[in-house]
């Protein structure tokens, strides 16, 4: 489908491949190792908040395009008369179960400042999940098949109403935002201000590696988020759909809360090997692991001596990681079926590699540190004009305006 703009009553915007693969790629690598509970069954969000909490503030980076591409190009269509501010970003994954019914982005008395909606989506339908159908309830297009790097844009009112099919299989991966008039919804202004208290005592040396939030964020069941009694924490399941376990060295103790065990520091282990290689935490693992993902063939072979740092796990430590397993999750097999591991070399995937992962660790250290370094430089001018933007840092200060 071309890009497409449809009658007045129902005005929305239909662009195809607004994103390009490796911008959803990158967006899908920070959601899928960062991710927490979200606001509905069976959906897991992360928002520019959550990143900033989690010491994970330079992710933020990778967005600052995309939101100006889309605010430009929604400006444009919609006609304002004067500048829309993002009102909130983040990105939506809805997994096995999820759906919602008939409805419009302002339908609640706290969303009355939302204006105008941009759903992109990061994945294709029919090949990374099924259900998930995007349905209007009146024009056209009367349903969106989504597929990677297509967004649709309309008012977020009841001139927009809506609905999303339930998924049947797999994780249906969407970045959303919305606009308003009123800027005292202006989320920039949030974020610095957050943003000001997280790197008042960074420096560039730590600021790039995360820490997890407390762990009821993190603990999912079905139905009830915050139910403990069954379920599973979902950066371990992250991990375990994609073959590996965790193994922590230090003596947790058996009055050790979950989480206490979030942020000791870890091993990875798949199958009867250990790798040999630490990290500072769960989530850590889980960002180098997703970054090995999404690189791909680029980081095989990186490393060429792999022997030395994968040993085999012994039956002390073997017990201690099924012991650590029983605590981070009630059921494996409930961990496999919301996290459906569709991940194959037809989807740009690759197959497993010590070497990969190795070669991984230092690669998501550069491409973290980098991120970070631009946030360190970027983030005067943000605090400034009070707006996150690009700043093109080779100009004149005089000129960095939005």
């Amino acid at each position: 489908m071309s890009e497409v703009d449809f009658e007045p009553q129902h005005s929305r915007l239909f662009i195809p491949n607004f994103l390009s693969l490796n911008e959803c790629r990158e967006l899908e690598f920070i959601h899928k190792s960062s991710s927490t509970v979200g606001y509905r069954p069976n959906v897991f969000s992360t928002t520019l908040s959550h990143l900033i909490a989690t010491n994970s503030s330079h992710f933020v980076i990778p967005f600052i395009p995309i939101r100006e591409r889309l605010k430009d190009r929604l400006e444009e269509f919609f006609k304002c008369e004067y500048e829309l501010f993002i009102e909130f970003t983040g990105l939506i994954s809805w997994s096995k179960g999820a759906s919602i019914g008939w409805h419009s982005d302002d339908n609640r008395p706290y969303l009355k400042q939302r204006h105008f909606s941009a759903v992109c989506y990061l994945n294709t339908y029919g090949k990374d999940f099924t259900g998930g159908v995007f349905h209007f309830q009146d024009g056209e297009p009367k349903s969106i098949m989504p597929k990677a790097g297509d967004v649709v844009m309309y008012t977020a009112d009841d001139h927009n109403i809506h609905s999303v099919d339930e998924i049947t299989e797999g994780e249906r991966l969407t970045v959303a935002l919305w606009f308003s008039r009123d800027g005292s919804h202006d989320e920039d202004k949030k974020l610095i201000s957050l943003l000001s208290q997280h790197l008042l005592h960074k420096n560039l040396a730590d600021s790039y590696l995360p820490l997890p939030a407390s762990c009821n964020m993190y603990w999912f069941s079905l139905g009830q988020a915050s139910d403990c009694q069954f379920g599973f924490n979902i950066c371990w399941a992250r991990l375990h759909v994609l073959g590996y376990d965790i193994y922590i060295s230090q003596d947790s103790g058996d009055d050790c809360d979950v989480s206490d065990l979030l942020v000791k520091p870890v091993h990875l282990v798949r199958g009867s090997e250990l790798l040999d290689q630490e990290f500072v935490n769960i989530m850590h693992a889980l960002q180098v692991v997703h970054f090995y993902c999404w690189k791909g063939s680029a980081l095989l072979n990186k490393v060429s001596n792999t022997d030395s740092k994968v040993v085999k796990v012994t039956d002390v430590q073997r017990e201690k990681i099924s012991g650590l397993n029983s605590v981070l999750s009630n059921d494996n097999d409930f961990a496999s079926k919301v996290f459906c591991n569709t991940l194959s070399e037809e989807n740009g995937y690759i197959c497993f590699d010590w070497s990969g992962i190795l070669a991984a660790v230092a690669a998501w250290e550069d491409y973290a540190s980098n991120l970070s370094q631009q946030i360190h430089l970027q983030f005067p001018f943000w605090k400034m004009h009070e707006s996150i933007y690009n700043v093109q840092l080779d100009e004149p200060c005089s000129s960095n305006k939005r």
